[in-house]
């Protein structure tokens, strides 16, 4: 056991100070950025039973204070809940409110779904297509549940013209009320960050690619040269497909960024049933480790020792009398949390629940099990009444 206590250590060493700070969540847009001049920006949302959110996102588009033209095409991907007459009913109240901009609305029908792409893509496709004007400055994709504060769709396109990024992206605040949610939602954030440490994403020289898929601003000529979104059609984890494709990919290599948002993009998704969260690992996770059983077996063993061990170690060695072995444990786990803690504190969360973190890690790994048994019963991906064995 003190070996493993000291793999683990070791782990929380190198997490802490050689994975560029991932924990820090440092990266935000700059306030009251607006550019000038204002590109033409086409907002496509694929949208799938979003009756409770679609409103109110909507009207939000329509509403924000952008300098330049706006176009905002509502994909509706064969909803059952009239998502789609939702959204035209929002838009009566707010087109052509944004501070003497133009601002437009179309809603249209997601084609039937083709072999090989996933549902949401063939709908973001569908929405570039139909876009008003044809060939706009700048794309931004957008979750039908994300809601963007009136000032952050500026603050992107003037941050995209300064720095020349290919993908500017948004960590959305999430929704963290409840019990479960106040520990796993700040875990999904930490462990996001932890895969995708944001200065590396940001940085030209690192290979590693990241978004958050609820909000990318995409800048439209990059992504054709690109190969467009048909290039990742069958994507599962499409926000960091597009990533990738767009800092490596054809034409490259690009610069592309990735921040957290804080109030400038909330999640309207309700996460108080662990249920949601679950669901929302589940569908992607076996994906994330390119259904490899092999790679499987390796994450629960690495998870095991990284996040269980040190708290195992420290209360173990406590009870026997084993000095080494309860300092070695603590220690590990005391880094646990410490880099922890700052993503704990950006959800209002109590400081303390940031020595829970193994308990989020223990139960993220069974999320991921689930993962794996849904792909193995010919069920992987489901979302919203769909299944996509690869991607």
């Amino acid at each position: 056991m003190f070996l493993l206590a000291i793999i683990a250590l070791a782990g929380w060493c190198y997490l802490t100070f050689l994975r560029r700070d991932f924990w820090r969540g440092e990266p935000r847009l700059p306030a009251g950025a607006r550019p000038k001049p204002a590109p033409d920006v086409a907002i496509v949302i694929p949208a799938r039973d979003e009756a409770g959110t679609i409103g109110d996102v909507t009207r939000a588009h329509l509403a924000c204070d952008y300098p330049g033209a706006v176009s905002v095409i509502v994909v509706d991907d064969a909803s059952s809940d009239g998502t789609g007459e939702i959204a035209r009913a929002a838009s009566e109240a707010t087109a052509g409110r944004g501070r003497g901009a133009i601002r437009s609305l179309e809603v249209i029908e997601a084609p039937p779904l083709n072999t090989g792409w996933t549902g949401k893509l063939n709908a973001v496709a569908a929405g570039i297509r139909a876009s008003r004007p044809a060939d706009p400055a700048y794309l931004l994709l957008c979750d039908a549940d994300i809601l963007l504060a009136p000032t952050t769709l500026s603050r992107l396109v003037a941050s995209a013209e300064k720095d020349g990024l290919a993908l500017t992206s948004l960590m959305a605040r999430l929704d963290a009320r409840g019990a479960w949610a106040s520990l796993l939602i700040p875990a999904f954030i930490y462990f996001f960050q932890k895969l995708y440490p944001f200065p590396a994403i940001a940085d030209p020289a690192s290979g590693v690619a990241g978004a958050a898929g609820g909000c990318m601003l995409v800048r439209n000529a990059d992504l054709a040269a690109a190969g467009g979104i048909e290039a990742i059609r069958g994507k599962l984890i499409d926000d960091c497909a597009l990533a990738a494709l767009l800092k490596k990919g054809p034409g490259g290599p690009r610069r592309i960024w990735l921040g957290h948002a804080g109030d400038s993009a909330l999640s309207l998704r309700d996460n108080r049933s662990p249920g949601s969260i679950w669901s929302m690992v589940a569908r992607t996770a076996f994906a994330q480790l390119e259904h490899s059983w092999f790679l499987l077996a390796g994450c629960v063993v690495g998870m095991a020792i990284l996040y269980l061990m040190p708290p195992i170690a420290a209360l173990a060695g406590l009870v026997s009398g084993r000095a080494a072995l309860c300092i070695a444990g603590a220690i590990g786990w005391a880094m646990m949390a410490w880099t922890f803690a700052p993503t704990v504190r950006s959800y209002g969360k109590p400081a303390l629940l940031a020595a829970a973190l193994p308990v989020a890690g223990a139960l993220y790994v069974a999320m991921t099990v689930t993962s794996a048994i849904n792909h193995a019963r010919g069920e992987g991906g489901r979302w919203k009444g769909r299944t996509y064995a690869r991607g």
